[in-house]
């Protein structure tokens, strides 16, 4: 299935994300947590790429799997930033050839070692690109895009970052899967903005349940997040215990979703990650909401 197809529907509806393992190694643990996800029979689940296409076959071999063996539709995140036009054309080929229908079209980190390069001598630069590329390829993809509530880093301003995501869609992007935040006023605010903008394709909210104290740096630094004071609270709270900080975690994001489809919000991403745990107290939590 399509997720654009998917979010015609006003259902209320939960997809999640996971990654692919790093190594062979971790191949079979990596694929039975993402097995117990895809049990909990989300709308759809998403399978995040390797730094420079490191990992891009077990990308499509979780995403294949998902869809195969329990009919979770599946996404396959793509990057493309320092990756050869013959690189990329080869991965669209390979996702086609594994019967993954939808594509996340990313831009990807630029590696440290590659920083300081000409950027204008690549063949791809901006995400983009990349969904220009998928639209030339002839192949039939649902194609979704990131965006950035808080603004994207590297963006001066909205209007410019709001600008860039303009060009993004009328390239050809269906869906838009917005970056974590923790306070949903900041979505709403960025929805108005870009519906006035003239962007007008569905805008899938990313939730990301913090439920250790320890992430709370590391999300903050890796994405510039505002961390309300509620949620401050909570983590100075509860941070030094692991269990309660769990369980608060999970309340908060629960709380956050709950919020979104109040506020007429129908689809509902959650990072969850290779957590099994958490995606289904999140289904339980939401149990009789989600019908």
């Amino acid at each position: 299935m399509k997720i654009n197809d998917l979010l015609k529907s006003d259902k209320l509806t939960i997809s999640f994300e996971v990654f692919p393992p790093k190594t062979e190694s971790n191949f079979d643990t990596v694929k039975e947590a993402t097995e117990e996800i895809a049990r909990l029979k989300p709308s759809f689940m998403s399978v995040t790429y390797g730094a420079g296409g490191g990992t891009s076959k077990y990308t499509l071999d979780i995403a294949k799997n998902i869809k195969e063996l329990y009919g979770v539709p599946s996404i396959a995140h793509l990057t493309c930033v320092s990756s050869t036009r013959e690189t990329v054309r080869e991965r669209i080929r390979e996702i086609r050839a594994a019967g993954i229908q939808n594509i996340m079209a990313l831009r990807g980190d630029i590696p440290r070692e590659r920083a300081n390069e000409d950027r204008s001598l690549w063949d791809y630069r901006y995400a983009v690109d990349l969904v220009r590329e998928l639209k030339l390829s002839g192949e039939d993809f649902c194609i979704g895009g990131a965006c950035y509530p808080e603004i994207h880093p590297e963006s001066a301003d909205s209007r410019e970052d709001i600008r860039y995501l303009k060009e993004k869609v009328d390239a050809g992007c269906d869906f838009l899967t917005t970056q974590m935040f923790f306070d949903n006023n900041l979505l709403y605010s960025f929805l108005y903005k870009i519906r006035e903008a003239g962007i007008t394709v569905p805008v899938i909210p990313g939730i990301m349940p913090i439920t250790n104290g320890n992430q709370v740096e590391r999300v903050s630094s890796l994405s510039g997040s505002f961390m309300p004071q509620r949620f401050k609270s909570l983590v100075d709270k509860f941070g030094s215990s692991p269990a309660a900080m769990k369980q608060a975690g999970i309340a908060y994001a629960t709380d956050q979703i709950i919020d979104l489809f109040a506020n007429g919000i129908s689809h509902v991403h959650v990072y969850s990650m290779n957590k099994p745990d958490i995606a289904a107290a999140i289904m339980s939590n939401l149990s009789d909401i989600l019908g």
